[in-house]
């Protein structure tokens, strides 16, 4: 991050006349508490619902290809691939190659006949339950920004994929109105710009799933397993075509994956247990702010929408492994196999499929009622969500990020606008005297409550930053903001020492109604990348980017980051405020107080 501070004249401060500690109560009545139930019919401002359109490919500078295509496409491809197979599989030369590579190798050192442990069995069910709720809420995550770029700008007309209609020519179009909707049971949990529970769902259950992962390895390197997944010879690859041309020509091989899996499935195994599921952790971790602003020299040649693009190709990826591995479990002898996958046994007895019967049972139960649990219990997803990701992004705010990461060379071209703009009278007023009227007032826990005009706010030191953008719906870009830091503010209050939250107010209300506001730990107010901004590129904030003034704290997501701020408050804890979550989309949407992950 570029920052710069320019010293200029102090300037006195001026005395809240007539403002006292409790003055602040007008904007707390303003206030409107959320629900701890969600009612689809009144979600997000009653927001309605929009199915977005079919997967749309870039296939040139302003055209593009409708992914359906690739069904007949595919189809096609896959007939005349059986035809090739089943014309190749008769020529000498190919008969010569396959029966030198028949296709499986048992690794050196491998039991004659070890059986499939237990633990396997449990690790394999643990994995497919916490996939689904994976799976379905990182869909949900996705299509509320449905855009995949490979630029960190997110410029309409410069993503590689969407399913969302072309942006519109409005320039006040929102991220927000962009979301699309899914269908109740595909997503989680399924209605339109709910990523604040699909969050909670997707992150809380990728702790367990790492958990559960990390175990798996260890038992897996401390038992010999690893043998059965990790590929010890180049052979590996010609006895895997030779297993391709088996499949193709539909003279399927009769392997015996309890002793050793054919080739071409020791490397999907391994690709998916060692490359795949590695890359989504680090392409998940890549995305959020509080390891790309700190670690800029992974963040800057890999940029959050680059990892964002292929966080989404590996979903693709265990989607794809999920389908063509189900398929070959039923249909290349389901009873031995589902025996080796739930019963650790090598017949063709029904005990495999019984125990997997109750096994689907419960991921369909698990399936089924993740939706309308979350809709009647909110707050418990919200809370056991930051219960299990809380420590981790709380380690990561406290690695403190270095200035000059990025410059006015890597402002972006275009900043989506969000949020539900001002509209009242009062701040109509304002904005057509050029906000001559305008006071910033700061109270609370501080020893000398102040109000600010616009022109003793620009009469401060000046602070200047160039930093990315990192919004919750999965957007980016870079802007240089210009303002008074945070810490000249503190300087001129002097919080108390009990004040540990800063709550800040805006001129607009939340989808919801309700003055829209927000808090923040006091610690991270010092920090160097937070300040109140007036400017944006060097020339005065915009309407719609929060004129007069809005919070910038680049150590978390953007929605925190309050605009057309009216006053700020400091207290000492933010459950006396609003809701008592921590915000507006905290307390109405469900976000977290912090999210810096």
């Amino acid at each position: 991050m570029g920052t710069v501070d320019r010293p200029t004249p102090p300037v006195a401060s001026t005395p809240a006349q007539g403002m006292d500690n409790t003055s602040v109560s007008t904007y707390r009545a303003r206030l409107r508490p959320g629900e701890d139930v969600v009612n689809p019919a009144t979600w997000a401002g009653r927001i309605p619902h929009t199915g977005g359109i079919a997967p749309r490919l870039r296939a040139g500078r302003d055209r593009w290809f409708n992914v359906l295509w690739l069904l007949p496409i595919g189809f096609f491809a896959l007939i005349t691939a059986i035809a090739v197979a089943k014309g190749a599989h008769n020529v000498p030369a190919i008969q010569d190659f396959m029966a030198r590579y028949p296709g499986t190798r048992i690794p050196d050192g491998i039991d004659p006949s070890p059986g499939i442990p237990a633990w396997v069995d449990w690790q394999h069910f643990f994995n497919l339950f916490l996939m689904i709720f994976i799976l379905r809420s990182g869909i949900q995550i996705f299509v509320d920004h449905p855009r995949l770029y490979f630029s960190r700008d997110c410029t309409p007309g410069t993503e590689w994929l969407r399913v969302q209609h072309r942006v519109p020519s409005d320039p006040l179009w929102t991220a927000k109105e962009d979301s699309v909707g899914l269908p109740r049971h595909v997503g989680l949990p399924g209605i339109r710009h709910s990523i604040g529970l699909a969050r909670w769902w997707h992150l809380g259950a990728d702790v367990l799933w790492v958990i559960n992962g990390a175990i798996f390895y260890i038992l897996l390197f401390t038992t010999g397993q690893w043998r059965h997944l990790v590929p010890t010879s180049w052979d590996v690859f010609p006895n895997a075509v030779t297993v391709l041309i088996r499949y193709l020509s539909l003279d399927w091989p009769t392997g015996n994956g309890w002793v050793a899996y054919n080739s071409l499935q020791l490397l999907a195994y391994f690709l998916t247990v060692f490359v795949a599921a590695p890359l989504a952790i680090l392409t998940g971790l890549g995305m959020s702010p509080a390891l790309s602003t700190r670690f800029t020299w992974i963040s800057k040649p890999l940029n959050i929408q680059l990892v964002r693009s292929l966080h989404f190709l590996v979903m693709l990826w265990f989607l794809l492994f999920i389908a063509i591995h189900v398929t070959f479990v039923v249909t290349t002898g389901a009873l031995r196999n589902l025996n080796h996958m739930f019963a650790g046994r090598d017949d063709e007895s029904w005990i495999g499929f019984a125990v997997f019967t109750v096994a689907m049972a419960v991921v369909v139960v698990g399936w089924v009622a993740a939706t309308p649990f979350t809709f009647r219990h909110p707050r418990t997803v919200q809370r056991v969500g930051y219960a299990l990701i809380g420590p981790l992004q709380r380690l990561f705010e406290y690695a403190d990020p270095k200035p000059g990461a990025y410059t006015d060379k890597d402002i972006s071209p275009y900043l989506w606008h969000n949020g539900t703009y001002p509209d009242s009278d009062e701040y109509k007023r304002m904005s057509e005297t050029g906000f001559i009227d305008y006071r910033l007032r700061i109270c609370g826990q501080v020893a000398n409550p102040v109000e600010l005009s616009l022109e003793q706010l620009r009469a401060l030191p000046y602070h200047r930053q160039t930093t990315q953008h990192f919004c919750i719906q999965g957007w980016s870009g870079v802007a240089t903001w210009g303002g008074v830091s945070m810490q000249t503010i503190l300087d001129l209050v002097e919080p108390l020492p009990k004040a540990e939250w800063v709550i800040f107010y805006s001129l607009a209300e939340g989808s919801d109604g309700g003055t829209y506001y927000d808090a923040h730990a006091i610690e991270q107010m010092t920090h160097h990348l937070t300040m109140l901004a007036y400017d944006m590129n060097g020339a005065p904030l915009t309407f719609g980017h929060g004129a007069p003034l809005r919070l910038r704290n680049e150590l978390q997501h953007g929605f925190k980051h309050v605009k057309w701020v009216a006053a700020i408050e400091f207290v000492t804890h933010f459950s006396e405020v609003g809701g008592g979550h921590g915000g507006y989309n905290e307390d109405h949407e469900y976000y977290g107080y912090r999210q810096s992950l």
